[in-house]
């Protein structure tokens, strides 16, 4: 396929609902991705981010059977080691703003995610699966490689040092289930319409319902603050509680209190 053709080809599907942001990995059967796939989803990112109708995201896989199995290794294989290394900073940076976004971002993981799909995943803040959906777990040791999209920062700070360490240099997968257990999962949903229950759950998130700019601040202070020390993570949190102080939503919300009324947001 000619690059022309490729930069065709919708890889990741984008549409907006109620202020909810949906971004699909499209490219089955297991929505492995490439660069053009990276660049598509980095473009949804901006998009949603500087879109005042969307208050959260959602990323999820095209089908039931994967979220997303990770990078294209056909693709890896055909270049040179000087793309590989731009293909992960490429991804690194995509993932990096997707987790730096001031809007809270869900991962609704519909089917296997494993290696680089865990990857997008873990930059998720938080992630919902679908029961017996299937498998988790970073394998690149098995390709001589390591988790190169945050994957070995993002999983030691998810589920701890040791037991990160065990599970990249043994490859192991492991159920759904077991990842709740582990910290990677936040909720695991039943049933069949596991997309319209993701839906339910985001939109609660979404003014009227709940202050949004408040939402994208406590993100932004926990993502930042943790990357600082400890007082300049307090400062940080002044910072944006000030900011919040200033917003018709914070003036809503304390007035709403003293009325003894129903909050109405706006996210602004």
């Amino acid at each position: 396929m000619s690059t022309q053709a490729a930069e065709k080809t919708e890889l990741v599907r984008y549409r907006v609902e109620d202020g909810v942001a949906v971004m699909e990995l499209s490219d089955p059967p297991a929505n492995t991705y490439t660069h053009e796939m990276m660049r598509q989803l980095d473009e949804a990112i901006l998009k949603a981010r500087f879109d005042d109708s969307v208050h959260v995201i959602v990323i999820t896989g095209q089908g039931e059977k994967f979220f997303c199995a990770g990078a294209n290794i056909k693709m890896l294989s055909e270049v040179t080691p000087q793309f590989k290394y731009y293909f992960c900073l490429h991804a690194n940076e995509t993932l990096n703003r997707l987790e730096q976004t001031p809007k809270l971002v869900i991962g609704a993981l519909n089917g296997h995610t494993v290696g680089g799909g865990l990857e997008i995943a873990m930059a998720c803040d938080i992630r919902i699966a679908r029961k017996n959906a299937g498998k988790v777990g970073l394998p690149e040791i098995t390709l001589g490689v390591l988790p190169g999209t945050g994957g070995t920062q993002r999983f030691a700070r998810i589920v701890g040092r040791s037991k990160a360490i065990e599970l990249m240099v043994t490859g192991e997968s492991f159920s759904m289930e077991e990842a709740k257990e582990l910290g990677i999962v936040n909720q695991i949903f039943e049933g069949e319409h596991f997309m319209g229950q993701v839906m339910t759950y985001a939109k609660q998130f979404t003014p009227p319902n709940k202050a949004a700019l408040a939402a994208g601040r406590i993100k932004r202070s926990v993502q930042s603050g943790l990357e600082m020390s400890f007082q300049e993570s307090l400062s940080l949190e002044r910072e944006l509680q000030q900011q919040l102080f200033q917003s018709s939503d914070a003036k809503e919300g304390l007035d709403a209190y003293v009325s003894k009324r129903t909050p109405q947001f706006q996210g602004k």
